[in-house]
């Protein structure tokens, strides 16, 4: 599901062009582009409600399974259709089932995983989105029409069948009641039999955090819950206002107005995914070597510096200045920032929002999370459509620079380091309390089998 929302996210970029050309076979206005854009992230918006009741009464597991089986619905209705009204439904179902599936399968894999690969586990849905992305512009580009969604279809038929067959997180039947169900899941999921101590912490670690209620208030009422939700914000936030909605959506139009002549623009938009998968892919495997901060700070850095350059390109030629010779540079920077980007704050907020609010509450937290997510995508893409046609590109690229830069002073500030730390650790860690645990005394089954 995560490919098919990745393939959702990133279909404008080759579809609107193709809505737009004399190849089509649904006629579309310009209007109807932009919608096709906002309609898939108000879609995102509009499944909150349905998220946090499904991820906390059904299970992380159904709530997969549900989105899978809606995000396949929606890729039939784009395959099958030749009514506009048809095609805007799909894009707002297959917000919905995004918004989910993002809620749900962090969760899940947060709650399932040993402390020491949770970082890497948990990037792996960010990596499978980018496969999405590098799909959908490889066949949107080069392949007919219905070659999209019948891919699209395949990968959420195969997610709403094959989930069936994995356990349910531990954590939820823990908070459920239901310890032997938590047990026979916990040994699907672990090498050792050697269970015991493993289930006891989450035992504790749920009960306690009963005892601090899960009510909607305590989101903002509990310190701890309120700096996770701060920083859960700020980190979604960020992404969209660094830019990457809009690079994602509007890619192929962008380098268009750079005017390039040493490469096509659908071409650059191929390699532009290909490079955010390859950065995304080292992202998993150093996040839990390397930690959060230290990525999010250099791809802070890194991208806001690929941002200034593009800037001054698209500013010297708006001012008239003869660039041309030089057209090559945006599609450098846009390379440099598809690296940058994805190494860091492409993939570490998704990692820590996972982590750090208490079981109690997470489903509010990370749906709430989740649709700030969205509606900073509206804004952000919004904001740079409006300061396009009223300043020009360069504007709003300068402001993108900008926040690159303030993410920097915002991590060194107000995040915590969850690099190697339990989650009951964690929560301990935003009290501004000690952990009951200390991670050198537990029990190391490295001897009875190896992730």
């Amino acid at each position: 599901m995560a490919i098919s929302d990745g393939m959702t996210y990133g279909w404008t970029s080759p579809m609107v062009p193709y809505f737009m050309s004399n190849a089509t076979h649904i006629i579309m206005t310009d209007n109807d582009g932009d919608w096709m854009e906002t309609i898939n992230l108000l879609g995102y918006a509009a499944g909150l409600p349905f998220t946090i009741l499904s991820v906390d009464y059904l299970g992380r597991k159904i709530s997969m399974i549900l989105s899978a089986s809606v995000g396949c619905l929606c890729w039939v209705l784009l395959l099958t259709t030749m009514d506009l009204k048809v095609i805007f439904t799909s894009r707002f179902l297959a917000g919905m089932a995004g918004d989910m599936c993002f809620v749900a399968a962090p969760m899940y894999i947060a709650e399932i995983s040993d402390y020491r690969i949770r970082g890497f586990l948990s990037s792996l849905i960010y990596f499978m989105m980018v496969v999405g992305i590098l799909i959908v512009y490889c066949t949107g580009a080069l392949a007919p029409y219905w070659v999209t969604p019948t891919v699209g279809i395949i990968f959420t038929a195969c997610q709403a069948v094959f989930v069936w067959f994995l356990p349910e997180s531990p954590y939820y039947y823990v908070y459920k009641n239901k310890y032997e169900k938590a047990r026979k899941a916990l040994r699907k999921l672990r090498s050792h039999d050697d269970l015991n101590e493993e289930l006891k912490e989450i035992e504790q670690e749920v009960e306690r955090e009963k005892t601090e209620k899960g009510r909607p208030q305590d989101l903002i009422m509990v310190k701890s819950n309120r700096l996770a939700l701060l920083i859960s914000l700020i980190l979604n936030g960020g992404q969209h206002f660094v830019g990457i909605s809009v690079f994602l959506m509007n890619l192929q139009n962008i380098l268009d107005k750079a005017g390039s002549v040493y490469i096509e623009s659908s071409t650059a938009s191929i390699i532009f995914a290909g490079i955010m998968l390859i950065s995304t892919g080292i992202a998993a495997v150093i996040i839990d070597s390397f930690g959060r901060k230290f990525l999010l700070i250099s791809s802070s850095f890194t991208t806001g510096l690929a941002l200034l350059v593009m800037s001054i390109f698209f500013h010297l030629q708006h001012l008239g200045y003869e660039v041309s010779n030089i057209s090559w540079i945006p599609a450098a920077c846009v390379m440099v920032y598809a690296a940058t980007f994805k190494v860091g704050l492409g993939v570490v907020p998704i990692v820590m929002i996972a982590e750090i609010f208490p079981t109690t509450i997470k489903a509010l937290g990370m749906t709430i999370a989740d649709v700030f997510y969205v509606l900073a995508a509206v804004v952000s893409i919004n904001l740079y459509q409006t300061l396009v046609n009223y300043f020009k590109i360069h504007v709003p690229l300068y402001l993108f620079t900008a926040f690159s830069f303030l993410m920097i002073l915002f991590t060194i500030l107000w995040i915590p380091e969850t690099k190697g730390q339990t989650l009951d650790d964690i929560q301990f860690m935003l009290k501004g309390e000690k952990g009951h645990h200390n991670k050198s005394e537990k029990p190391d089954h490295s001897e009875q089998g190896k992730f």
